[in-house]
């Protein structure tokens, strides 16, 4: 049974695709959706940037939201600093994700590697990633 169904956008076209489905399947099963992203702040950077990067993870946070209520779903929304992948793991654990949703590109990452990658290795959850390329 499905109760919470975490997705991870970062506000990309193809994330869109992935927070759909998570919507549809919200609706099928009844379960509330946990929005879930991640910014990067690098030390290094000057701090207009990071502060850039934490606005835009709340704008996509709030979009989605507002997508979510629109659509008469119960949902909440979280985002956390650090890399993609790692912090939508530990956000699915937090909000004790029976689904975690993901697109099977975006969300780029500046190392090597992909999120959904990570996500499909660590996931205290079942995952089920969108294709959306």
């Amino acid at each position: 049974m499905l109760s919470t169904i975490a997705v991870a956008t970062d506000g990309s076209a193809t994330a869109q695709r992935a927070v759909d489905a998570a919507f549809d399947l919200a609706r099928r099963y009844d379960a509330a959706v946990v929005i879930l992203t991640a910014y990067v702040a690098d030390r290094a950077a000057e701090a207009s940037w990071a502060s850039a990067s934490a606005t835009h993870a709340e704008r996509v946070l709030a979009d989605a939201e507002d997508a979510a209520e629109a659509q008469g779903l119960r949902h909440s929304s979280a985002m956390l600093q650090g890399d993609p992948g790692e912090v939508i793991v530990t956000l699915a654990e937090r909000h004790a994700a029976d689904l975690l949703v993901v697109g099977s590109v975006g969300m780029q990452r500046r190392v090597l590697g992909s999120v959904p990658n990570t996500v499909t290795h660590k996931a205290p959850c079942s995952v089920f990633v969108v294709k959306t390329d």
